[in-house]
């Protein structure tokens, strides 16, 4: 008897602990709230920065409103938070911010030690050099000796004492905590070079008074699988984070695009296209959202190529080529899971 009650009395705990955790996810948190909070970069040209209005754009700030979209039906509600490389982990685990978006390195550490959940890979990237073309190096090996800007609270960090290392080579460390303090430093003259994803590079090249005095070295010294990530602890919004990456990539894959999504969920035969547009099956049911979760992202914010193309594309001022991020049918290894 006595076993049997303390069985009872655990089975009802759990079931009060299993409710009370239910009650707290971060989806209805983030619904009582009316808006998602994302943490964002504290300026970063073509992925987060505020515009001459204030409102934030870029790549990384287009995944957080393609969230909001698939939750709200409205990609504007969504508040953004500036982090600092240093900052923007405790502002995540502190739950300050509901998702970090914001050129951040996928590595064991940051999802196992720092209790982080990396959702997918957005932007497949490495660190590279940037210098002033003036001074007649052509390559990072050459670079023995030079003082570095970079980034504290960073694997650029760690990547750059590596290659130093590995080659035989000196430098002297320019530290600051944000990008922008990288840029004004290298471009006032306190340090020789520039270090960090080459993605930044470009887009910090960009907002330069003369852009073309400088020029990115041909090394690529890591590899950096930049994505959006969340707290360990809640499987449910994990999945959502997921789910909404790989339907923008998925959409790209199937040709679906903000101006022929409303024809295609009227008219598609393609059974995985109506599954990414809720037409058939219950995908978005799966996850606590409506079954057109993706149609909304789609038609509100684009598929992966146009987020891609407005905000870093050839077309832009950092002129990035798709490159990696090329879909893995056009020779790049940009995937998605099935939609079934």
């Amino acid at each position: 008897m006595k076993l049997t009650k303390i069985f009872v009395a655990a089975a009802a705990v759990t079931a009060l602990t299993a409710g009370t955790a239910a009650a707290q996810s971060t989806l209805e948190n983030v619904k009582s709230k009316g808006q998602l909070q994302c943490g964002v970069s504290t300026g970063l040209a073509g992925f987060s920065q505020a515009n001459d209005q204030g409102e934030w754009e870029g790549f990384d700030v287009d995944y957080c409103r393609a969230v909001a979209a698939a939750i709200f039906g409205d990609p504007m509600k969504v508040a953004f938070t500036p982090t600092t490389a240093k900052e923007r982990f405790t502002a995540l685990q502190s739950g300050e911010i509901d998702i970090l978006s914001r050129n951040t390195t996928w590595t064991l550490t940051r999802d196992v030690q720092l209790g982080f959940e990396f959702l997918g890979v957005s932007y497949y990237d490495g660190q590279g050099f940037m210098i002033r073309k003036d001074m007649g190096i052509d390559s990072a090996k050459q670079l023995d000796g030079a003082s570095v800007c970079i980034q504290t609270g960073t694997t650029t960090e760690l990547n750059l004492a590596d290659y130093f290392r590995t080659n035989d080579m000196s430098f002297e460390p320019v530290t600051v905590d944000t990008s922008d303090q990288a840029r004004e430093a290298y471009e006032a003259g306190r340090c020789d070079v520039y270090t960090t994803d080459a993605s930044g590079l470009a887009a910090q090249r960009s907002s330069m008074a003369d852009p073309s005095a400088h020029k990115i070295l041909p090394e690529i010294i890591s590899k950096e699988p930049l994505g959006p990530l969340v707290r360990h602890g809640d499987a449910n919004w994990g999945d959502i984070g997921r789910w909404v990456l790989n339907a923008m990539i998925t959409a790209e894959e199937l040709g679906v695009n903000s101006g022929n999504v409303d024809d295609l969920k009227e008219n598609a035969e393609n059974p995985e296209v109506r599954r990414l547009l809720g037409t058939e099956g219950e995908m978005g049911a799966q996850l606590g959202l409506p079954n057109d979760f993706a149609y909304n992202v789609i038609k509100q914010v684009g598929n992966y190529a146009e987020v891609f193309e407005r905000n870093i594309g050839v077309e832009t001022p950092l002129g990035l080529e798709r490159g990696l991020n090329a879909q893995w049918k056009d020779g790049g290894i940009l995937y998605s899971p099935p939609y079934r």
